[in-house]
Protein backbone atom coordinates (compact mmCIF):
# COMPACT_ATOMS: atom_id res chain seq x y z
CA UNK A 1 0.00 0.00 0.00
CA UNK A 2 3.01 2.19 0.53
CA UNK A 3 4.29 2.20 -2.97
CA UNK A 4 0.56 2.98 -4.09
CA UNK A 5 0.17 5.88 -2.01
CA UNK A 6 3.69 7.41 -3.09
CA UNK A 7 2.67 7.00 -6.86
CA UNK A 8 -0.79 8.81 -5.89
CA UNK A 9 0.78 11.41 -4.85
CA UNK A 10 3.07 12.13 -7.22
CA UNK A 11 0.82 11.52 -9.90
CA UNK A 12 -1.27 14.62 -7.95
CA UNK A 13 1.62 16.85 -7.51
CA UNK A 14 2.73 16.46 -11.58
CA UNK A 15 -0.96 16.62 -12.36
CA UNK A 16 -0.92 20.40 -10.75
CA UNK A 17 2.44 21.37 -12.34
CA UNK A 18 1.70 20.30 -15.51
CA UNK A 19 -0.25 21.82 -18.21
CA UNK A 20 -2.31 18.65 -19.21
CA UNK A 21 -5.08 17.06 -17.99
CA UNK A 22 -5.39 17.02 -14.16
CA UNK A 23 -6.57 13.25 -12.59
CA UNK A 24 -8.39 14.25 -9.31
CA UNK A 25 -10.47 13.05 -6.66
CA UNK A 26 -9.43 9.47 -7.40
CA UNK A 27 -10.39 7.09 -4.99
CA UNK A 28 -7.81 4.05 -5.79
CA UNK A 29 -4.60 3.95 -8.00
CA UNK A 30 -2.53 0.92 -9.32
CA UNK A 31 0.93 0.63 -10.16
CA UNK A 32 1.91 0.76 -13.86
CA UNK A 33 1.89 -2.08 -16.28
CA UNK A 34 2.25 -2.12 -19.51
CA UNK A 35 2.68 1.22 -19.21
CA UNK A 36 -0.26 2.05 -18.23
CA UNK A 37 -2.06 2.33 -14.72
CA UNK A 38 -5.32 1.91 -14.07
CA UNK A 39 -7.38 4.30 -11.50
CA UNK A 40 -10.38 3.91 -9.89
CA UNK A 41 -13.53 6.71 -9.63
CA UNK A 42 -16.54 4.98 -7.73
CA UNK A 43 -17.57 2.14 -9.81
CA UNK A 44 -15.81 2.82 -12.70
CA UNK A 45 -12.04 2.66 -14.05
CA UNK A 46 -10.08 4.79 -16.14
CA UNK A 47 -6.33 3.67 -17.68
CA UNK A 48 -3.29 6.69 -17.14
CA UNK A 49 0.08 6.72 -18.96
CA UNK A 50 3.21 8.14 -17.52
CA UNK A 51 2.36 11.58 -17.78
CA UNK A 52 -0.51 11.14 -15.91
CA UNK A 53 -3.19 12.03 -18.75
CA UNK A 54 -6.02 9.66 -19.34
CA UNK A 55 -5.82 7.57 -22.36
CA UNK A 56 -8.98 5.34 -21.71
CA UNK A 57 -11.72 7.13 -19.96
CA UNK A 58 -13.76 6.22 -17.17
CA UNK A 59 -16.23 2.73 -17.80
CA UNK A 60 -17.36 0.21 -15.75
CA UNK A 61 -16.99 -3.03 -17.57
CA UNK A 62 -13.48 -3.06 -16.83
CA UNK A 63 -12.84 -7.08 -15.32
CA UNK A 64 -9.98 -7.68 -12.20
CA UNK A 65 -11.53 -10.95 -10.47
CA UNK A 66 -12.90 -14.56 -11.27
CA UNK A 67 -16.47 -14.22 -10.00
CA UNK A 68 -16.70 -17.99 -9.11
CA UNK A 69 -18.72 -19.91 -6.88
CA UNK A 70 -16.68 -20.17 -3.45
CA UNK A 71 -19.41 -23.47 -2.97
CA UNK A 72 -18.28 -25.03 -6.31
CA UNK A 73 -16.60 -28.37 -5.86
CA UNK A 74 -14.79 -27.64 -9.35
CA UNK A 75 -11.70 -25.39 -8.79
CA UNK A 76 -11.00 -22.31 -11.04
CA UNK A 77 -7.25 -22.96 -11.93
CA UNK A 78 -6.90 -20.01 -13.50
CA UNK A 79 -6.49 -16.97 -11.20
CA UNK A 80 -6.43 -13.42 -12.06
CA UNK A 81 -2.88 -11.63 -11.57
CA UNK A 82 -3.80 -8.98 -9.38
CA UNK A 83 -7.19 -7.29 -8.27
CA UNK A 84 -7.79 -4.93 -10.23
CA UNK A 85 -7.99 -3.89 -14.01
CA UNK A 86 -4.55 -4.50 -16.23
CA UNK A 87 -2.92 -4.95 -19.60
CA UNK A 88 -1.38 -8.38 -20.28
CA UNK A 89 0.11 -8.45 -23.81
CA UNK A 90 -2.03 -5.33 -25.20
CA UNK A 91 -4.94 -6.71 -24.18
CA UNK A 92 -7.36 -6.26 -21.09
CA UNK A 93 -10.81 -7.79 -20.10
CA UNK A 94 -14.29 -6.60 -20.05
CA UNK A 95 -17.62 -7.66 -19.55
CA UNK A 96 -21.37 -7.04 -20.74
CA UNK A 97 -24.07 -7.97 -19.38
CA UNK A 98 -26.90 -9.27 -21.85
CA UNK A 99 -30.07 -10.84 -20.48
CA UNK A 100 -28.71 -10.95 -16.84
CA UNK A 101 -25.94 -12.86 -17.92
CA UNK A 102 -22.27 -11.65 -18.18
CA UNK A 103 -20.29 -12.60 -21.58
CA UNK A 104 -16.08 -11.22 -21.78
CA UNK A 105 -13.84 -10.06 -24.45
CA UNK A 106 -11.20 -7.80 -24.49
CA UNK A 107 -9.78 -4.17 -25.49
CA UNK A 108 -6.67 -2.65 -26.70
CA UNK A 109 -4.67 0.49 -25.14
CA UNK A 110 -6.90 2.62 -27.37
CA UNK A 111 -10.17 1.26 -25.54
CA UNK A 112 -11.16 -0.08 -28.44
CA UNK A 113 -12.95 -3.45 -28.25
CA UNK A 114 -10.52 -6.35 -29.90
CA UNK A 115 -12.65 -9.41 -29.30
CA UNK A 116 -16.28 -8.74 -28.76
CA UNK A 117 -17.60 -10.07 -25.08
CA UNK A 118 -19.25 -13.56 -26.25
CA UNK A 119 -17.60 -16.07 -23.75
CA UNK A 120 -18.83 -16.92 -20.92
CA UNK A 121 -15.71 -16.94 -19.09
CA UNK A 122 -12.34 -15.74 -20.17
CA UNK A 123 -8.37 -15.33 -18.61
CA UNK A 124 -5.80 -12.40 -19.31
CA UNK A 125 -3.91 -13.10 -22.16
CA UNK A 126 -0.26 -15.27 -21.17
CA UNK A 127 2.38 -16.58 -23.39
CA UNK A 128 0.45 -15.16 -26.42
CA UNK A 129 -2.76 -16.70 -26.00
CA UNK A 130 -6.28 -16.77 -23.64
CA UNK A 131 -8.68 -19.64 -22.57
CA UNK A 132 -12.12 -19.08 -22.66
CA UNK A 133 -15.05 -20.86 -22.69
CA UNK A 134 -17.73 -20.64 -25.86
CA UNK A 135 -20.67 -20.89 -26.30
CA UNK A 136 -22.49 -23.25 -28.28
CA UNK A 137 -26.23 -23.19 -29.56
CA UNK A 138 -28.30 -26.37 -30.86
CA UNK A 139 -31.59 -26.35 -32.03
CA UNK A 140 -33.45 -29.39 -31.01
CA UNK A 141 -36.56 -28.35 -31.93
CA UNK A 142 -40.25 -26.84 -31.79
CA UNK A 143 -42.64 -26.46 -28.71
CA UNK A 144 -46.03 -25.88 -30.55
CA UNK A 145 -47.88 -24.85 -27.98
CA UNK A 146 -45.56 -22.03 -27.11
CA UNK A 147 -44.71 -21.41 -30.52
CA UNK A 148 -40.62 -21.67 -29.42
CA UNK A 149 -37.63 -22.96 -30.71
CA UNK A 150 -36.47 -25.71 -28.15
CA UNK A 151 -32.08 -25.05 -28.17
CA UNK A 152 -30.15 -26.29 -26.15
CA UNK A 153 -27.02 -24.91 -24.83
CA UNK A 154 -22.94 -25.88 -24.30
CA UNK A 155 -19.48 -24.58 -23.63
CA UNK A 156 -16.24 -25.79 -25.02
CA UNK A 157 -13.08 -24.84 -23.61
CA UNK A 158 -10.96 -23.37 -26.21
CA UNK A 159 -7.44 -21.51 -26.50
CA UNK A 160 -8.27 -18.12 -29.00
CA UNK A 161 -4.84 -15.76 -30.20
CA UNK A 162 -5.00 -11.88 -29.59
CA UNK A 163 -7.72 -11.08 -32.15
CA UNK A 164 -10.13 -14.05 -30.98
CA UNK A 165 -9.12 -16.96 -33.37
CA UNK A 166 -9.70 -20.45 -31.93
CA UNK A 167 -6.12 -21.82 -32.13
CA UNK A 168 -6.91 -25.33 -30.10
CA UNK A 169 -9.87 -27.06 -29.11
CA UNK A 170 -8.74 -28.14 -25.03
CA UNK A 171 -12.39 -29.88 -23.75
CA UNK A 172 -15.94 -30.01 -23.37
CA UNK A 173 -18.53 -29.84 -24.43
CA UNK A 174 -20.24 -28.89 -21.01
CA UNK A 175 -24.11 -28.61 -21.02
CA UNK A 176 -25.19 -24.64 -20.05
CA UNK A 177 -28.42 -23.47 -18.84
CA UNK A 178 -28.21 -20.03 -19.94
CA UNK A 179 -30.37 -18.08 -17.20
CA UNK A 180 -29.57 -15.61 -15.08
CA UNK A 181 -30.34 -17.62 -12.07
CA UNK A 182 -27.94 -20.22 -13.12
CA UNK A 183 -25.13 -18.01 -14.21
CA UNK A 184 -25.26 -16.29 -10.92
CA UNK A 185 -21.27 -17.01 -11.18
CA UNK A 186 -18.84 -17.81 -14.33
CA UNK A 187 -18.09 -21.59 -14.70
CA UNK A 188 -14.55 -22.33 -14.47
CA UNK A 189 -11.30 -23.02 -16.45
CA UNK A 190 -9.90 -25.75 -15.56
CA UNK A 191 -6.90 -26.06 -18.20
CA UNK A 192 -3.78 -23.57 -17.57
CA UNK A 193 -1.04 -22.82 -20.07
CA UNK A 194 2.48 -24.41 -19.32
CA UNK A 195 4.65 -22.23 -22.07
CA UNK A 196 3.69 -21.40 -25.66
CA UNK A 197 3.52 -24.65 -26.62
CA UNK A 198 2.34 -26.75 -24.00
CA UNK A 199 -1.53 -26.60 -22.34
CA UNK A 200 -2.16 -28.20 -19.21
CA UNK A 201 -6.07 -30.07 -19.34
CA UNK A 202 -8.01 -31.68 -16.39
CA UNK A 203 -9.84 -34.30 -17.20
CA UNK A 204 -12.92 -36.13 -16.50
CA UNK A 205 -11.31 -38.47 -13.65
CA UNK A 206 -9.07 -35.31 -12.19
CA UNK A 207 -5.48 -36.57 -14.03
CA UNK A 208 -3.97 -34.13 -16.01
CA UNK A 209 -2.68 -34.47 -19.69
CA UNK A 210 -0.95 -31.82 -21.73
CA UNK A 211 -1.40 -30.84 -24.78
CA UNK A 212 0.60 -29.28 -27.93
CA UNK A 213 -0.22 -26.47 -29.22
CA UNK A 214 0.91 -27.13 -32.95
CA UNK A 215 -0.48 -30.82 -32.37
CA UNK A 216 -4.12 -31.84 -34.32
CA UNK A 217 -7.19 -31.03 -32.31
Amino acid sequence: MKHVFILFISLVVFANLSAGQIVENIDEITPFNEELAAVRKGNTWAFINSNGEIVIDYRDDLVWSTDVDPKSKKKNLYKEPIAYPAFYEGRCLIKQMIKGIYYYGYIDKSGKTIIEPEYVNATSFDKGYAIVLKISKEELGKNDLLHKKVVSYSYDEVVIDPSGNTKMYLQGPEHLVLTKEKMKWRPVIESYLVSSGLVAVKTKNGSWKLKQMNASN
